[in-house]
């Protein structure tokens, strides 16, 4: 029983296409699927030039996630062969990502996957793990950079959504308000026909303001200079009605101050994100590390999915324009530095120095002064 057990093992491995690819040391396979053998414990990409095992010990998985989840461990050739392995996906996404961008319309799935040989799932995956994004999300980020940028540049609304790939107008303003944060002929002229109210007021750190839109708070900006933050906020919105906070708008920038002065205090406040659909993922990641403890820019992109993409979470960081509500401050080196930050080192190190006087129990492995 044991013996024909063991002879349809074989017989399966034999016949299954992928052995073949394996015994050709194929290396345009090793996008596709790992081996791994019993007898050492041990997994490999395809290509690898480790020595044939015998059919009988061989298990085939689709990743190597697959083959660690099952016991397996990495040989020192696939260590090296996944460094080969990130390389030729990350050409394989750019060339994707090219296509993306000089496609009349949104390609399917299915032809971005064509080039690579993987399925489609496989590549979608493989995309995600690259870029921090789907395909589809990837391509209306970019959709949404190419219209906010020909909204500047051309006559109509029409010609530049047509210009940035949306093939109807009906899809196009569905997705408007999401993308641009208003209409897009109020986007195109600056913010017109937009009311923004704010309030400049003082904290700790220095000056502080606070704007809110119809749907909640937009910018909170950090600086000296009182004078300097209400240009910011205009350069943001340069053709919107801006509106001196009134006695009651006094008492939500004062709900801000107390919140830098005592983050414990939560920030119970409607927020008006405007950003990539990856930005969000990045600022929602921030909202959700605790006052006190801090994280790298690593943590973060594993924990949404993109643990390549830790480039791209810093860059996010620096986008973000409402200061302590999205707690990009919180985001530290793997080692502990600081780094950067769009309002001055100095401020982040007073508000990682605050959080941590008041939750004591947390420590921060800041670098000295």
């Amino acid at each position: 029983m044991a013996q024909r057990e063991s002879n349809a093992t074989v017989q399966n491995t034999l016949n299954d296409p992928r052995w073949a690819a394996v015994l050709a040391r194929d290396p345009t396979a090793d996008a596709q699927f790992v081996y791994a053998v019993r007898t050492t414990g041990i997994y490999c990409r395809p290509g690898s030039a480790s020595r044939l095992p015998h059919p009988q010990n061989v298990v085939l998985f689709d990743t190597a996630e697959q083959a660690e989840a099952a016991g397996y461990r990495p040989s020192k050739r696939a260590t090296a062969d996944q460094t080969r392995l990130s390389t030729q996906h990350a050409h394989l996404v750019a060339r994707a990502c090219r296509h993306i961008v000089d496609a009349e319309h949104l390609p399917g799935l299915k032809e971005l996957a064509g080039p690579s040989g993987m399925s489609p799932w496989h590549f979608h995956r493989v995309f995600k793990t690259v870029t921090g994004l789907t395909p589809k999300a990837w391509a209306n980020a970019h959709r949404a950079d190419r219209v906010r940028s020909r909204l500047g540049d051309t006559s109509t609304v029409t010609e530049a959504l047509y210009d940035a790939g949306f093939n109807s107008n009906s899809r196009f303003y569905e997705a408007s308000d999401r993308l641009l944060g208003m209409k897009p002929s109020d986007y195109r002229k600056g913010g017109s026909n937009a009311e923004i109210r704010f309030a400049v007021g003082e904290c700790f750190l220095g000056s502080i303001l606070v704007a809110q839109s119809q749907k909640g708070v937009c910018a909170i900006l950090l600086g000296d200079d009182p004078d300097h933050l209400v240009r910011e906020l205009q350069d943001q919105f340069h053709n919107a009605t801006l509106i001196g906070g009134d006695a009651q708008f006094e008492q939500l920038i004062a709900q801000v101050v107390g919140f830098v002065e005592a983050p414990g205090l939560g920030l119970k406040l409607p927020l008006d994100l405007q950003g990539t659909a990856f930005q969000q993922r990045v600022w929602q990641a921030l909202m959700d590390i605790p006052a006190g403890t801090t994280a790298s820019y690593a943590e973060i992109a594993r924990q949404i999915g993109a643990p390549k993409s830790f480039r791209a979470v810093a860059q996010a960081c620096g986008a973000n324009t409402l200061a302590v509500a999205i707690p990009c401050h919180r985001v530290v080196r793997s080692d502990g530095g600081l780094s950067g930050y769009r309002w001055g080192a100095e401020r982040k190190r007073q508000l990682l120095e605050r959080e941590t006087r008041a939750n004591p129990c947390n420590s921060l492995g800041l670098e000295k002064p």
